[in-house]
């Protein structure tokens, strides 16, 4: 099979799924700077690819024009007439199906992501034994490219430089010399997110120390009246959710010193800028796969399986016994504090 010269990559969402694409297209282009690469997403996701070299952006309305089977057949013919001959489906669900499979009928290779299903399900179905690291979701994609004829390393990863600083974000960072935390205490669901009441026993230890300027990410009206109400606790907290575009966040992102996350889009963000990430897990598990890029073991702090047992209960956080939406208290805020200190020193 002679390798393809312009691949169609399909993620359509989440944003951590689609994120968790960037570092992987970034050694495509480095291993084969021939190759081109369009890359088939919503719109919002478009600033993620910005510093990747060859590679196109198009837009996947699946909502509007792209709505339904017509849609997506539409949409395989905006796809075709880009002048792809390849299509790496990331994403293997129904929508990248139809359209993969009319791209395949006009004689486009496919290669398809093997998301483990079997193995994911074993690891949360082993009853409270113990369990074992799966393969990360960043290698399947690299997996994907491989079928095409295109083998990638992903240890040959080069990060990008910061993104500069307009002088609207240079004016809420401010001028000191201070290390910038960015926390992003949300994520799909609560059986992932550490207490808010844990959480500020953090921040104000944080607070504490007049060493820090921490910045707070979220997203939504609840959250947003959430994060506000913690700005006007702490002196050196700033709430930025709601307030920036997304290209906005992404430069802020690069420019920080540490981010504390749950497992949620924003730690795989700024892992694709190469920043100290500490992931606080819930009822899912770094095992599972989706760990940010680049980010050691010891960054990702577990609930205590030997209080749950069961963990992971599910791979996305959907799925839990009674009572396990309480497993990340056992994740003390001095546990978190101390870990950050030490990351940051």
């Amino acid at each position: 099979m002679n390798p393809p010269n312009h691949i169609l990559v399909i993620r359509l969402s989440a944003m951590g799924d689609v994120a968790m694409t960037v570092p992987v297209l970034r050694v495509v282009a480095l291993t084969y700077p021939e190759v081109r690469m369009t890359v088939v997403s919503r719109a919002f996701f478009k600033p993620l690819f910005n510093d990747i070299p060859n590679v196109q952006f198009l837009e996947a309305d699946v909502y509007g024009s792209h709505k339904g089977i017509n849609g997506l057949l539409r949409l395989a013919k905006e796809c075709k007439a880009t002048g792809i001959d390849a299509v790496a489906d990331l994403h293997n669900v129904i929508r990248s199906k139809i359209v993969a499979k009319k791209l395949k009928w006009h004689g486009m290779t496919v290669a398809t992501i093997d998301k483990g299903r079997k193995e994911k399900k074993a690891l949360i179905t082993t009853g409270g034994k113990p369990i074992i690291q799966l393969k990360s979701t960043h290698q399947r994609y690299a997996d994907v490219f491989a079928k095409l004829g295109l083998p990638i390393s992903l240890i040959n990863h080069q990060f990008p430089k910061p993104r500069t600083l307009t002088p609207r974000l240079l004016n809420i960072v401010g001028t000191h010399t201070k290390k910038i935390i960015g926390i992003a205490p949300f994520a799909a669901y609560d059986s992932k997110t550490y207490p808010i009441s844990l959480l500020k026993q953090v921040i104000a230890k944080m607070d504490a120390t007049h060493q820090y300027e921490l910045f707070l990410f979220g997203g939504g009206k609840k959250e947003i009246e959430i994060l506000s109400a913690i700005e006007k606790e702490f002196e050196s907290v700033t709430n930025i959710a709601g307030q920036l575009t997304f290209d906005e966040e992404l430069a802020l992102l690069s420019n920080i010193d540490l981010m504390v996350a749950m497992d949620s889009g924003n730690g795989h963000l700024a892992a694709n800028f190469g920043i100290p990430v500490l992931t606080l897990w819930g009822v899912t598990h770094p095992f599972a796969g989706f760990k940010p890029f680049g980010q050691p073991d010891g960054n990702q702090l577990t609930a205590d399986r030997a209080k749950f047992p069961l963990i992971p209960t599910s791979i996305y956080g959907n799925k839990f016994p009674e009572g396990y939406d309480k497993s990340m208290e056992t994740i003390p805020p001095e546990t978190v504090f101390e870990k950050t200190l030490s990351i940051l020193h």
